[in-house]
């Protein structure tokens, strides 16, 4: 079983990245062959700096190891260091039509977020379906936000070898890759309650220093419940966040003490400090003992972008001659 997942190196990675798509796609290592790309292409739609594509773009390899990618179990690579993907998206976008690329919610919301309609930010489905079909992707790990993306896909995979392949499953050009969804994680609330995205500017970064990251937490928006009064555990992104990182017999205590009053969310807050600054501490360590090593990125990302360039001729070669190239 061949795994894809991919990152946009369009900023500094939080927690939201972590428990939404990181930890999923390190844990799928033990499953199978794992391809992970750093999407350069993708970024460009945002932004606009190149020394900060290249800086985000090394950071986010880094930040990847250091949170437990084997690069010995899985090939980490840059989305440009395999060219061949912009001509397969190219093809896709031969045989896409509009209306299926006007449906896609992900378009929508940037607009309305503000983002400058583009051609590249349109077209943004076509080049994810080329990333899933140019290495034969079996599975891919996405939040439930991106499951279209992955019907998507589908869709220009069986439109290509409708147009294209052999009416045998086993000569056809595609293979139709499957949506891995993460249920326990799809979402990972910001400091604001509102998903936690570099948009919002409501992010708690992985790797950012103590203070900073004490100051982030205890930043956490609340209600105005007094100290001595009951709250609601329910509603709370103290509680949501504190469940990603502590127990079950803890999370339980917590919700409790929620439930009985007599704390102030101040203290709720800390004791989130606390539990998060711990759970990443190896990971901090570990991100020190690679930095100390300045051709150890350098190494794994061109191994990786050997082996992902293997597979990428091997499916080319199958789709230049199929179309007639």
């Amino acid at each position: 079983m061949r795994i894809l997942s991919g990152i946009q190196p369009s900023g500094v990675l939080h927690i939201g990245n972590y428990f939404g798509m990181m930890r999923p796609a390190i844990e799928l290592q033990a499953e199978g062959e794992t391809f992970y790309f750093i999407a350069e292409y993708h970024a460009l739609t945002s932004v606009r700096d190149p020394k900060v594509l290249r800086e985000n773009s090394r950071r986010v390899a880094l930040d990847f190891l250091a949170c437990g990618l084997n690069p010995e179990r899985g090939a980490l690579f840059r989305q440009s260091d395999v060219p061949q993907v912009t001509e397969l998206a190219w093809i896709l976008s031969t045989v896409a039509p509009v209306g299926l690329l006007e449906r896609a919610h992900s378009y929508k919301d940037k607009l309305a977020r503000g983002m400058t309609s583009s051609a590249g930010l349109f077209n943004y489905p076509v080049l994810m379906a080329a990333d899933i079909l140019i290495y034969d992707s079996d599975v891919v790990p996405v939040g439930k936000d991106q499951k279209q993306h992955i019907e998507i896909t589908r869709d220009l995979a069986v439109k290509m070898n409708e147009t294209f392949g052999q009416a045998e499953p086993a000569r056809q050009l595609f293979k139709l890759p499957e949506p891995r969804i993460q249920p326990a994680t799809q979402v990972v609330p910001g400091i604001d309650s509102q998903k936690m995205s570099k948009s919002y500017n409501n992010t708690v970064d992985i790797f950012a220093d103590e203070k900073e990251t004490r100051k982030r937490v205890m930043s956490i928006v609340t209600d105005s419940t007094p100290v001595e009064a009951a709250k609601d555990p329910a509603r709370s992104t103290i509680i949501q966040l504190y469940s990603l990182f502590a127990s079950k017999n803890e999370i339980e205590e917590m919700r409790e003490r929620f439930r009985k009053g007599g704390t102030g969310y101040g203290d709720f807050k800390k004791e989130l400090f606390e539990k998060l600054w711990e759970y990443f501490s190896p990971m901090r360590k570990r991100r020190e003992e690679i930095l100390a090593d300045q051709s150890y990125i350098d190494n794994v990302l061109a191994r990786g972008a050997e082996r992902a360039n293997e597979i990428a001729d091997q499916v080319m070669k199958r789709v230049r001659a199929a179309v007639g190239l």
